[in-house]
């Protein structure tokens, strides 16, 4: 097990995608800003879903506002890259209606799993070994799944139709998200374990 585990790192540590401790380092970052922020919880997705709360969409955001911003300067400096998928509209559809039922059931975006595992909540713990046979089961299946993905529409990406302006289209959506971030009002969803 323990000689699996270290295989595991040297692996990604050889694709070059930067240190593996730096790696490290941003994920208990980022799992230390969901557990303050408490986007683990169930009663915060709840207050999110019933329009009661809105962390979880304003923290969403601006997460992609920011990090679109870094990762164009990281591509375009070279440091990362990136391959765009294939529009599938039939994949896209039924992913979707897949993820908003375990984002319902679960209380929970996938994001947020492991730091409620690492806090010894089953039922996230569950929904990381579901998430992980349904991978699975995808990876194998898909052969015979591709029927129903609908027509590939190729990697489409805004930046195609005006190359040129690729860094103001960053920014722009950017913004957006940003304004819209802040211009929500900061509610906060209090249910009877919260208040107990």
């Amino acid at each position: 097990m323990r000689d699996n585990i270290v295989t595991m790192f040297q692996i990604a540590d050889a694709q070059g995608h930067g240190s593996i401790w730096v790696i490290l380092c941003i994920g208990f970052l980022f799992g230390a800003i969901i557990a303050y922020s408490r986007l683990d919880k169930f009663e915060k997705m709840a207050g999110f879903l019933l329009f009661e709360d809105t962390l979880a969409i304003r923290m969403a955001m601006t997460t992609v506002a920011l990090s679109s911003i870094g990762f164009y300067f990281l591509v375009v400096n070279g440091y990362a890259t990136f391959d765009a998928k294939p529009v599938l509209l039939g994949g896209l559809v039924i992913g979707a209606i897949l993820f908003g039922i375990g984002l319902v059931i679960f209380g929970k975006c996938p994001s947020a799993f492991f730091v409620s595992v690492s806090e010894g909540r089953i039922d996230a713990f569950v929904g990381v070994l579901g998430g992980m046979v349904g991978g699975a089961v995808f990876t194998y299946l898909y052969p015979s799944l591709k029927n129903f993905m609908g027509p590939n529409y190729g990697k489409i990406q805004i930046t195609d139709f005006i190359p040129e302006s690729a860094l103001l289209v960053t920014l722009f959506f950017a913004m957006i998200l940003l304004v819209i971030a802040y211009s929500l009002p900061t509610l906060d969803y209090k249910d009877s374990a919260d208040e107990q």
